[in-house]
């Protein structure tokens, strides 16, 4: 199934995309991309699996997106080494335990490249608290790997060993930055990728001054990287858990000019409007912001069409984009007021038709 998956594809595959990319933008009067690869194995920092239970034995599965067939996974090259080493050591651990092993139906985990490991196994049946003594144990026993927490989860449960998170420290030119991560919360997958990423966002706003506003910031990703280019960010996003994120790694980084408020897009163009008044905004002066440059990471569907509006108002505008054809038909509009300058590629899904990719914008 992954005979695909091989360092020798990789530069193949990479071209591929590149001339796809150049073939679906050729309406638009692009600069030279700029191209940033991934490492061509183990780059993935999370991976999800069914598990199957076959008599005695059972095995990952995963789903083949085309067919829909099921297919099992003993190794995953593109999962970093660590989730690799523990694919196989839950497993063996498990197998003849039916405390841990009966009723487990998904088995998720999130690495780091500073070495730290959160598995989740999600079960159909009620989590007893013999559960989590033999839980307790399994994390002693997997730590022989790397520093290991463990998340049971069941209907309307989910019980700690010993904590939902990880922390992760990415390398940014000659800055390192630390970011928590939780379970179950947007994180960028490939770790290398999202390290090229923040740097090129760093020196494409070099000189920008005024203020950031970020739309969709998650975790602070982006805000924290590009605090230092900027006179105050003020990041926006609807996630409670990502919201906390955010505020813990804004103070792990000891940055004092951003700013998190829990809002949607939508309102906080409404916000600006002065079209409606939000409890959470009680001490923010949004007036006070030189609204001078946007940064967007939307989801698939990109911007809609309020969102559109609301970032031509900018004069500069970042635009992070993990759906090409989105991000055609959203520049097909923002291209009326503002002019492409830079345009980059990244790689963060190697062997797949994704790619990310980054685009800065600047008003004509």
């Amino acid at each position: 199934m992954f005979s695909h998956i091989h360092p020798d594809n990789y530069d193949a595959q990479l071209s591929n995309k590149q001339q796809n990319m150049a073939k679906l933008f050729s309406d638009f009067d692009l600069p030279l991309a700029d191209l940033y690869p991934s490492v061509p194995l183990n780059y993935r920092q999370r991976a999800e699996f069914r598990v199957w239970h076959d008599g005695d034995d059972l095995y990952y599965i995963m789903f083949d997106s085309k067919t829909k067939q099921k297919f099992r996974v003993d190794d995953f090259p593109v999962a970093s080494e660590i989730i690799n080493k523990a694919m196989k050591a839950l497993l063996i651990a498990i197998k003849d335990h039916r405390e841990l092993r009966f009723k487990l139906f998904q088995v998720d985990f999130l690495s780091t490249l500073s070495g730290e490991l959160l598995i989740s196994m999600l079960y159909h049946k009620p989590l007893e608290e013999n559960w989590k003594i033999e839980a307790e144990k399994l994390k002693v026993q997997l730590s022989i790997i790397a520093p290991v927490d463990i998340i049971g989860r069941a209907k309307k449960q989910k019980i700690i060993v010993d904590k939902d998170y990880v922390m992760e420290y990415l390398q940014v030119g000659s800055k390192t930055y630390i970011y928590q991560q939780v379970e179950n919360s947007f994180t960028q997958p490939n770790a290398g990728v999202n390290e090229k990423m923040l740097l090129w966002a760093q020196q494409t706003t070099l000189d920008a001054g005024g203020d950031l506003i970020e739309l969709y910031c998650g975790n602070g990703n982006f805000s924290i990287a590009l605090a230092e280019n900027f006179d105050r960010v003020l990041g926006t996003e609807i996630s409670k858990t990502s919201v906390r994120s955010a505020q813990i790694n804004i103070s792990e980084n000891g940055i004092d000019n951003i700013d998190i408020v829990r809002m949607s897009s939508e309102e906080f163009s409404q916000a600006m409007n002065g079209e409606r008044k939000f409890r959470r905004l009680e001490g923010f002066d949004l007036t006070a912001y030189n609204y001078d440059t946007v940064l967007v990471d939307p989801p698939r569907a990109g911007l809609d069409i309020d969102s559109v509006e609301l970032v031509r108002r900018f004069k500069k505008i970042i635009y992070i984009s993990c759906n090409p054809e989105t991000l055609k038909d959203n520049l097909a509009l923002l291209i009326e007021t503002h002019q492409i300058d830079k345009f980059a590629l990244f790689d963060q899904f190697p062997y797949t038709d994704h790619v990310e990719t980054g685009v800065i914008l600047t008003r004509k």
